[in-house]
């Protein structure tokens, strides 16, 4: 196992299963993919609603808040967009650490998989426009970019810390 993680082959692996995993999911219309009815179970007392009350804004042309989407759809929100960011964190990263034990050019990997995987969301919401009930946003692209951006960041940052402590010992 060792081997394979060093070779970078793991990373890749899990990088085209997060793409399948996405294409699935950007197969699904939003009802499919809707947790409103768990969400209004599990919170059915509508755990801190009076602190969430005031946040009010704008995505997309569409004003987010809880009077205007309601409790579960407000909190489904935030999971959505939450899984994005989170998804696309792990794609960008998965891709760095693939290519980067093929490489060794961490500059170069960093914008190479930071492209991938923008690239990927971007194929990602024209592929929810194919899909019936769903709505492709280029501020999801650019959500998603900001996830595997950080990531790739996340990674360059570690790469200097390790040749830092290499290079004091």
């Amino acid at each position: 196992m060792k081997k394979y993680l060093k070779s970078g082959d793991f990373y890749i692996v899990v990088a085209f299963l997060i793409m399948a995993i996405l294409f699935y999911s950007s197969s699904q219309t939003y009802e499919q993919q809707s947790q409103v009815g768990l969400l209004n179970k599990w919170l059915n007392g509508q755990p801190f609603k009076e602190q969430l009350q005031g946040i009010s804004f704008i995505y997309a042309g569409d004003t987010v808040s809880i009077q205007a989407k309601g409790y579960a759809k407000f909190i489904e929100f935030f999971i959505r967009k939450g899984a994005h960011f989170g998804t696309y964190f792990l794609l960008g990263g998965s891709w760095f650490l693939g290519l980067n034990a093929k490489l060794k050019q961490p500059l170069l990997i960093a914008v190479v998989a930071w492209l991938s995987a923008t690239g990927y969301a971007g194929l990602d919401e024209f592929h929810q426009m194919l899909t019936g009930g769903r709505t492709p946003l280029f501020q999801d692209v650019m959500l998603d970019a900001t996830g595997a951006l950080t990531a790739v960041l996340f990674c360059l940052i570690v790469i200097g810390v390790k040749k830092m402590h290499k290079r004091s010992r």
